[in-house]
């Protein structure tokens, strides 16, 4: 054998380790899969999914959908907005009609020595201006609140179901991309909303409006302006398309750019520790760099559009004239509605110009509202049931059964193979054995953040997926090592479980678990304020606040996944004193590597591949010498 270390892969979710700009692994997969979302097979799947045509398709119809259902509680002041636009509408087309009357029937009685005609044609021109002046005034108002109205809807619907989706999806999904979800797609329909929306309707209406008077005024000179017509569709259709695609590319990858930000920020002292600032900024500069190749794509395409429908526009102006002219001359048309029909010409393609201008604020909220109704089509793995089952009042409570579960985290990969458990009420049970023997999984299969894939779990006697959600939350608390406190009092993290306890049930949690002392030290005692995450508490300080709020939530089944590990030996001294007053009474999971918890359980289940091992209690299998004995002298002689 050589010297040479055995090449060891590079995960999928790693940036290229050639060094290169590009944005693509050395081994030619796409630099952006790793960002925004887990990659295990099953994410990828759904990934390459997501981006087929057929899913486009389906994004489109459910985003239009989503749409109608945002706007129907609106339809009152939709219909009132519709009216508006039509009257804006309207006084904006009589001008050049007016125009019209002015030239032809205006200017001779005015030679004449009559200068009623072009005074009363002068007055309504001023009417038609007031008319419009009001009617875009109260539209632009009632628009608005209409908008904001949706916005705040849309946001209070993604933000809640981001709540209701089961823990598999968060575990899938990175924050960054949930914050993408909520701030950029977000900003992007508030964009169109708050300035192109009422610009897009009324281009629309006004090239409905002057096609039918053109056709009015004058057959000949219309049919001369249709010669247009192919040129405008063909082009019209080519940005319609390409720039579809385009503005979708462009959201996406926005989205990177906000996913690295976001969690190069969460992960800084990761990123700091590792000395990886210049390799994250190598590939913050990546993201960022085909968000500018895509957003220019899409401003290539406008490019060619604006000047593209300027340039059909005035050659049709041109060739109108010219023959209007011609017509003059004939006395087959008057001199007034020549000058009208190219006023109104204009207004034709003007609108037409605008809507490229606009189309970016269109196709950037089409593709944001496509991802939002993607992400409120989703549906939790752990899905409610139709018809909740409740739990026995009364003692004993807090029994727990699992019987034959399997369950893995992705196919083909099990976790746990026909697990066989049950839990007394009232019972402490330790779960101990090495990483990935299952310890954790049983934890969140009991407080229901996933469904096994077979077999049933049970808490006094009922299936955990017929029970309420809310009622389960009530039942089953679990304690992790991860300990989050929101900003706010340290009262109000302790009431988090049970908003409605009052501030002596507050009081009597922390006093029971041990933390009191230090609360009351605090600068405020209890209404100190925590700052973001906790900040302002240590590791260990956070963690009796944990443990405060659990003991105050009072539920039938504790888990405490590893909720000792980042607490210094005094204070995990401590908490060890109150843990017995805090299980009395109530079934407890405990998941800890440190043995000095495990001491305080009735029971020690040992785990390995998804096995039970060994079960008893300590003192027993400490006698059989077997793995738990063996743990037990490793960490007894680390003691000496």
């Amino acid at each position: 054998m050589t010297g040479r270390a055995p090449r060891v892969p590079r995960p999928r979710d790693a940036p290229n380790g050639n060094g290169t700009t590009g944005a693509r692994h050395g081994d030619g997969e796409d630099l952006s899969r790793w960002r925004g979302r887990a990659t295990d097979p099953d994410a990828d799947r759904s990934r390459a999914e997501d981006s087929s045509p057929e899913a486009v398709t389906r994004l489109r119809a459910r985003s239009r959908l989503l749409l109608r259902r945002l706007l129907r509680a609106h339809r009152r002041a939709l219909g009132l907005a519709v009216a508006l636009l039509l009257a804006q509408n309207a006084a904006a087309m009589s001008g050049p009609y007016l125009v019209m009357l002015g030239i032809d029937r205006g200017i001779e009685p005015l030679r004449a020595g009559d200068p009623g005609p072009l005074i009363a044609v002068a007055a309504a021109f001023v009417v038609a201006t007031a008319v419009e002046y009001a009617a875009r005034r109260a539209f632009l108002t009632l628009a608005a609140r209409i908008g904001q109205a949706v916005l705040l809807d849309l946001r209070r619907r993604v933000y809640g179901h981001f709540l209701r989706l089961d823990v598999g999806f968060h575990e899938r999904y990175t924050s960054g991309r949930m914050v993408s979800r909520l701030t950029s797609d977000l900003e992007s329909i508030a964009e169109l909303v708050d300035g192109g929306i009422d610009k897009l309707v009324m281009a629309g209406l006004s090239v409905l409006s002057v096609a039918g008077i053109l056709l009015w005024l004058d057959l000949p000179l219309a049919a001369v302006t249709l010669l247009a017509f192919p040129f405008l569709f063909v082009l019209s259709r080519w940005f319609a398309r390409a720039s579809a695609g385009a503005y979708r590319r462009t959201r996406e990858a926005v989205a990177l750019v906000i996913v690295h930000f976001v969690e190069s920020l969460r992960g800084i002292r990761a990123v700091q520790a590792y000395r990886r600032e210049d390799r994250n900024d190598h590939i913050f500069a990546t993201v960022n760099d085909d968000y500018r190749r895509s957003s220019l794509r899409a401003f290539r395409l406008i490019a060619i559009y604006s000047p593209g429908i300027r340039l059909i526009g005035n050659l049709t102006a041109a060739v109108v004239l010219g023959y209007g002219g011609w017509r003059v001359l004939g006395g087959g048309v008057e001199v007034g509605v020549l000058a009208a029909f190219l006023l109104y010409l204009r207004r034709f393609f003007e609108p037409m110009e605008e809507l490229s201008q606009f189309y970016n604020s269109l196709q950037s909220a089409t593709a944001a509202l496509e991802k939002l109704a993607g992400v409120l089509d989703e549906r939790p793995a752990v899905a409610e049931p139709a018809r909740p089952v409740p739990l026995p009042a009364g003692p004993p409570r807090g029994a727990v059964t699992f019987r034959a579960v399997d369950f893995g985290y992705r196919r083909r990969a099990p976790i746990l193979s026909g697990l066989d458990l049950t839990v007394p009420p009232g019972q402490t049970v330790a779960l101990i054995g090495p990483t990935g023997a299952g310890k954790s999984t049983v934890a969140k299969l009991v407080a229901r953040f996933h469904d096994p894939d077979a077999g049933a779990i049970r808490l006094d006697g009922v299936d955990l997926r017929d029970l309420a959600d809310a009622e389960l939350r009530r039942a089953v608390v679990l304690v992790t090592q991860e300990t989050h406190l929101f900003s706010g009092s340290v009262a109000d993290n302790i009431r988090f479980g049970r908003p409605d306890a009052d501030d002596e049930a507050v009081v009597a949690a922390a006093r029971a678990i041990g933390a009191h002392d230090f609360i009351a030290a605090l600068p405020d005692g209890y209404a100190t304020d925590v700052h973001r995450r906790g900040g302002r508490l240590s590791a260990g300080q956070r963690q009796l606040v944990a443990f405060a709020r659990a003991f105050l939530a009072d539920p039938r089944v504790l888990i405490l996944d590893e909720a000792t590990s980042s607490l210094d030996v005094p204070t995990e001294r401590l908490v060890q004193r109150a843990l017995h007053s805090v299980l009395r009474d109530r079934t407890a999971l405990v998941i800890a590597h440190r043995l000095s918890t495990v001491e305080t359980a009735d029971r020690v289940l040992v785990l390995d591949d998804g096995r039970i091992v060994e079960d008893g209690p300590p003192a027993e299998l400490i006698a059989a010498d077997g793995r738990y004995a063996a743990l037990h002298r490793q960490w007894r002689d680390s003691l000496l």
